[in-house]
């Protein structure tokens, strides 16, 4: 009944604004991949092979956010990792700092985290320099900025110090735990229940998203280009086309991260802060007094998958 309330919702939601272009960025957090402990090269390249196909395929200028500490083992390069990331520049796809070794700003001081940055640049900006292309995107793991807005806003000058822009994320979701869920089938040989996992992922993104754009619509009187996040995983690289279908299904063309942020909505100020890593749009509600009722209809993960992701 829930999700039929929400659903009936949407729908109202989007009769205003049915002939208003719709926008979105796909970002992808974590990489070169998402292993959940699969150490083997077989394994990581046609995970990462898979989901750069799918992405060319259906024509989608993604951004991947790099954790470089996956490029090491015992402080020595794995060349294989590098290669990973070197596909998707050679793919025309777009690489952004996600820190070196994904802490959380809410956990340690500017110093320490400002330190993991640029730690987390060296190898990125070497694979990009192959393509002439510069880094310009950062990522907050956890989607943390700081707390309260003194440290916001020193990491904030210290990104534009360092030639950085902030990659904003507006679709949040928990695909993390859909993906773990699915590996954990994956691994029991499980095909019947990955394909439950897969298919009620896909159901979950599409209400995420059009929870999101009614959201948008509600501060912002019109849609926005909205950036996704989804994270390096098997499931997504699994499913991916199917991500796309259902994105284009919902009137969505995709573009990329500078495109995205060419949208006026990100210019909005945020100005209340908090421990929390929200979407954007939720940070501009609470930043213009929105209280409990406006955040209603979040759309709920299956409990079958809460309990195969503990």
């Amino acid at each position: 009944m829930r999700q039929l309330i929400f659903l009936t919702l949407s729908i109202v939601g989007l009769l205003p604004s049915f002939a208003q272009t719709k926008k979105v960025c796909v970002s992808i957090d974590d990489l070169p991949t998402v292993s959940y402990g699969v150490n083997d090269s077989t394994s990581l390249k046609n995970l990462t092979e898979k989901l750069i196909g799918s992405l060319k395929k259906n024509k989608i200028p993604a951004i991947g956010f790099v954790n470089e500490i996956k490029l090491y083992e015992n402080d020595v390069i794995i060349p294989f990792q590098v290669r990973l990331l070197t596909r998707w520049v050679e793919s025309n796809l777009e690489l952004g700092n996600h820190t070196f070794s994904h802490p959380d700003y809410n956990n340690h001081s500017m110093k320490f985290f400002s330190n993991d940055i640029l730690k987390g640049e060296v190898v990125t900006k070497k694979v990009l320099s192959g393509k002439r292309l510069t880094l310009k995107y950062f990522r907050h793991p956890f989607l943390h900025t700081g707390n309260p807005k003194q440290k916001n806003d020193s990491l904030d000058y210290f990104l534009t110090r360092h030639g950085y822009t902030i990659a904003p994320v507006t679709i949040d979701n928990e695909d993390y735990l859909f993906a773990l869920a699915y590996k954990r089938a994956n691994d029991k040989g499980d095909h019947t229940l990955m394909k439950q996992i897969g298919s009620d992922y896909v159901a979950y993104m599409e209400n995420k998203v059009l929870y999101f754009e009614i959201q948008a619509r509600a501060l912002f009187g019109r849609n926005i280009n909205q950036i996704l996040l989804i994270h390096a995983s098997l499931l997504n690289a699994d499913y991916m086309d199917e991500l796309a279908k259902m994105l284009r299904k919902n009137d969505y063309d995709f573009i990329s991260m500078q495109e995205s942020l060419r949208d006026e909505a990100y210019n909005t100020p945020v100005t209340v802060f908090g421990n929390w890593g929200i979407s954007w749009i939720d940070r501009w509600a609470l930043s213009q007094g929105k209280k409990g009722d406006f955040f209603k209809g979040d759309p709920a993960i299956p409990d079958y998958i809460k309990k195969l992701s503990q």
